[in-house]
């Protein structure tokens, strides 16, 4: 499906490689995938998770490739993706503003849930060498975790969620199987 999109295909290729796509992997883990396009960047992210006592995802590891056109300073382009990713995670599993009488509910970090430190998976970034333009790495690592972690949880358990963030499904039954 991506034979028209070789980027798209170079970083997906990459990611799946270093992931080891393929192998088998211990039971109670399940991967998932997804690839993503935004300012002329693009990002393939692989998730390796398991299902925490509590039912919610918990995931172990995430495998990014990024091809971002020339890499101009490579340890900044990691720190991008990692960063993304981790902003990106605390979305998907926890993060929620709710609005209650037309006002936001939350008001500090001691209402509004964010990642924490101990949930921050293995991340590893590699960067497809390239020729093109420098594009932006600021945004593009967030989009993908997201579907990648729920294509997992949907190989794991059988349940595909619906709405985000993940936290909410087992009391509003965003879930189906």
């Amino acid at each position: 499906m991506l034979a028209d999109h070789p980027r798209h295909l170079g970083v997906l290729n990459l990611a799946a490689e270093k992931a080891g796509w393929g192998s088998p992997l211990r039971e109670g883990l399940a991967r998932g995938v997804a690839v993503h396009e935004s300012f002329s960047s693009f990002v393939a992210q692989i998730v390796e998770l398991s299902v925490a006592e509590d039912g919610m995802p918990k995931v172990e590891r995430v495998v990014c490739a990024v091809d971002c056109g020339i890499a101009i300073n490579p340890d900044v382009i990691r720190a991008q993706m990692e960063s993304g990713i981790g902003f990106g995670l605390g979305a998907a599993l926890h993060s929620e503003i709710v609005l209650e009488e037309g006002r936001v509910k939350q008001s500090n970090f001691h209402d509004y849930r964010s990642l924490r430190i101990h949930e921050i998976p293995t991340v590893e970034v590699h960067i497809v060498p390239s020729g093109a333009p420098p594009t932006g790495v600021g945004e593009p690592g967030v989009p993908p975790i997201a579907p990648a972690v729920a294509n997992a949880f949907a190989v794991l358990t059988g349940r595909r969620v619906h709405r985000l963030p993940f936290r909410r499904f087992e009391t509003e039954r965003e879930v189906s199987a």
